[in-house]
């Protein structure tokens, strides 16, 4: 084990800001992705980093690779690896204040077992299907609908929009949102899938969702209701969701290059 300093990672001075910082963090996290020409192992430092400094730490324990327990990973095409809550920042069954898009929004959860071999029993508080109601976010401005407008889904239900746009489908067990709308026929955007980028994600707007790897959310985005519908699996009966919100503002420099969506069918 070898100590470093997170300031040196994100390389800002010590004296840097929160925007510093978080511009910082932004601009590594995409160089040290896997997909962009890094690896796994720095992808994990950079955001061990940003935590660090935002939890007032001014050093950083880095374990071997040989003597660390095995995390989740992400490949070069995105796949989860090994069991472990990734990056260590994850927290169970916690319930975050509403957001800033003005919903009350639960925290991330790893569920029991994920990313191990799956015994024949449910995971923990994982539904065994689930209903989730989406709506398309790039219809709001066309409406004058707000995320934050008070019965955004009942509108959306009255105003006769396309299937893709606002609709529902069912969720099987351990089965992510983004393979639910998949096996649906929905092309929704994704690039990574391994929770290493912004491009599936969804707004929360009621209901419960777990996610069993995310390298990429900040934990302000996470409290505002952000998830990533790539290996986000709902744990209540319902499930209300905004998706394609990557062109969100604060998630634009999240963003991988995007898989273009006629390739979002694998059997196309």
């Amino acid at each position: 084990m070898h100590v470093e300093s997170p300031y040196d990672v994100l390389g800002v001075g010590r004296d840097a800001d929160t925007d510093e910082v978080k511009a910082a963090y932004r601009e590594r996290v995409k160089d040290a992705h896997p997909d962009h020409g890094g690896s796994t192992e720095e992808f994990r430092l950079v955001r061990d980093a940003y935590e660090a400094i935002k939890a007032g730490e001014t050093t950083l324990q880095i374990e071997s690779t040989a003597s660390a327990s095995t995390p989740d990973t992400v490949s070069n095409n995105g796949t989860a690896g090994a069991s472990g809550t990734a990056g260590g920042t994850s927290s169970a069954g916690t319930n975050g204040p509403a957001g800033t898009y003005g919903r009350s929004t639960p925290g991330r959860s790893t569920p029991t077992g994920a990313g191990d071999s799956q015994s024949d029993g449910e995971d923990e508080g994982v539904q065994r299907t689930a209903r989730v109601t989406y709506l398309n976010y790039e219809v709001l401005d066309d409406h004058g609908w707000d995320v934050e407008d008070a019965d955004l889904f009942g509108t959306a239900a009255d105003a006769g929009l396309d299937e893709e746009d606002f609709g529902r489908f069912d969720v099987q067990p351990r089965e992510s949102v983004l393979e639910a709308a998949e096996r649906a026929g929905y092309a929704w955007p994704f690039a990574c899938r391994g929770g290493a980028c912004a491009n599936c994600a969804v707004l929360m707007v009621e209901g419960d969702m777990t996610t069993r790897v995310d390298n990429i959310l900040p934990e302000e985005l996470e409290d505002e209701g952000i998830r990533l519908s790539c290996n986000g699996i709902p744990t209540t009966d319902e499930v209300k969701v905004v998706y394609n919100v990557k062109h969100m503002p604060d998630l634009e420099d999240l963003l991988l290059p995007p898989r273009p969506f006629e390739q979002a069918h694998g059997d196309d």
